[in-house]
C-alpha cells in the first residue's frame, strides 16, 4: 500500500500543487461524491432498471476498490484502435486475450474493457470472475489514407450473450461523423439498459481545427462539453482524457471564426490553472458527479509511468472523479510490473489522506 509520503514523493515538484490545493472554483459541497453507497445514492433514483443497478453494483463491487465508489478499469482495445503490432510489440504475451483478463484479475481491477473478440474468446472461463465491458465500436487504421471514424463492430445483444456487465463506446465529438455516432450510440445505450447492462462512453474530441497554438483536444472547456453530451445520452460513466489546457472555445472563436457558445465565467469562476480545478469542471459537466468521471491513464512513456499514473489518480480523486482507466502503462510491461502499477493507482483511492479538494 502506498503511503501518503510515498505518493507525495512520486509527485515530486507537483506535490504541494496537487496535495495541498484547496479549490476555490466549484465547491466540493456541490458535488455528488463517490462513496460506498454510490449505486443506491446516485443511480438508484434514476430511470435505471434493477438489472442495470445490479450491473453497476457488480462494477463498483469488484476488485481492490470494491464498495468505495471508485473504479480502476483495465482497457485493452488498442489492438484495434492503435494496431496490434504497435500495441503489443513491447509485450507479445498480450496478443493472447487470456493474459489481458488475467492482468485485470491480478491487478485488482473493477473490470476489464476490451473488444468483442478478446472477451468472447475467454468468456466462459472469466465472465463470472471479473466484470466484462465490451467496447462495441472502434476506429481502424487499415483504410488508406487513415480515416478517423468509430464504427460498430457488433451488437449490444452479442455483448449481453458473452456475459458483459457493461458496454463501452467512443464518440468523436467535433468530427464530421459525430452526429451519426451520437445517434448510433444513444440507441445502443438504450438497448443495453433494456438488457440490464451499464454504459460507459469514451467522450473524445477529434478535429484538426482544435490543434492551434496548443492541442485543444485536451481543453477543459471543450472536454467538459463533450462530457455533458455524453451524460445526455444516459451514459452511466464517462471516460475522458485529463485536461491539460483551457480556452478551447476562445481559441476557436479567434479572428473571424465563430464556434459554439461560451461564458467568460467558465474561465474566471468555474476553473483555474490548477489541474484539479480543470478536472473538476469535467466532473461538473457529468451532472456534478451524478454520473462518474473516470480519466484515462495515457500512453506508456517508460520509467516515468508509475509517477504519471499516481499523478493522474490524485488529480481525478481530488477533483471529485470516480477513478482511472489505465491500459498501456500496465500491459506494455511484464505482468508483475503491470500489476504493481495498477495497485499503485488503486492505493491513491484507498488512501484516506488524499482528500477531495
Amino acid at each position: 500500500m502506498l503511503s501518503f509520503e510515498r505518493i507525495s514523493e512520486l509527485l515530486g515538484k507537483d506535490s504541494e500543487l496537487l496535495l495541498q490545493h484547496s479549490s476555490k472554483t466549484i465547491h466540493k459541497s456541490s458535488l455528488h461524491m463517490p462513496g460506498p453507497e454510490t449505486v443506491n445514492d446516485l443511480y438508484g433514483y434514476s430511470s435505471r432498471n434493477p438489472q442495470v443497478l445490479r450491473s453497476l453494483g457488480q462494477l463498483f463491487g469488484t476488485g481492490r476498490l470494491a464498495q468505495t465508489g471508485y473504479m480502476s478499469i483495465l482497457p485493452v482495445d488498442q489492438g484495434v484502435e492503435h494496431s496490434a503490432g504497435a500495441s503489443f510489440a513491447k509485450n507479445p504475451a498480450y496478443f493472447d486475450p487470456e493474459n489481458i483478463v488475467k492482468l485485470g484479475l491480478e491487478g485488482g481491477c473493477n473490470a476489464v474493457a476490451s473488444t468483442f473478440g478478446v472477451l468472447a474468446a475467454v468468456s466462459r472461463k472469466y465472465a463470472h470472475k471479473i466484470p466484462f465491458i465490451v467496447k462495441i465500436n472502434h476506429n481502424q487504421l487499415l483504410t488508406y489514407p487513415n480515416r478517423f471514424d468509430e464504427v460498430l463492430y457488433g451488437t449490444v445483444q452479442e455483448a449481453w450473450n458473452l456475459g458483459a456487465a457493461a458496454v463501452g463506446a467512443t464518440i468523436y465529438f467535433g468530427s464530421d461523423n459525430a452526429d451519426r455516432q451520437l445517434v448510433e450510440i444513444a440507441q445502443a445505450f438504450e438497448h443495453a439498459h433494456e438488457l440490464g447492462m451499464a454504459t460507459i462512453l469514451w467522450c473524445y474530441l477529434r478535429n484538426d481545427a482544435f490543434k492551434k497554438d496548443v492541442d485543444y483536444h485536451l481543453a477543459a472547456d471543450l472536454t467538459g462539453q463533450a462530457n455533458h453530451l455524453g451524460v445526455t445520452i444516459q451514459a452511466d460513466i464517462i471516460k475522458q482524457k485529463l485536461p491539460e489546457v483551457n480556452g478551447g472555445y476562445k481559441a476557436l472563436n479567434a479572428g473571424n471564426s465563430t464556434y459554439g457558445k461560451l461564458d467568460d465565467r467558465i474561465y474566471t469562476e468555474l476553473t483555474s490553472d490548477n489541474p484539479i480545478d480543470l478536472c473538476r469542471y469535467q466532473v461538473a459537466n457529468c451532472y456534478m458527479g451524478r454520473m462518474g468521471l473516470i480519466n484515462s491513464g495515457g500512453a506508456s512513456a517508460g520509467d516515468g509511468d508509475l509517477a504519471d499514473a499516481v499523478r493522474s489518480a490524485v488529480i481525478n480523486k481530488r477533483a471529485g472523479g470516480a477513478g482511472l482507466i489505465s491500459g498501456r502503462k500496465a500491459f506494455q510491461r511484464p505482468m508483475e510490473e503491470g500489476v504493481a502499477l495498477l495497485h499503485a493507482i488503486q492505493d491513491v483511492y484507498l488512501n484516506g489522506e488524499v482528500t477531495i479538494a
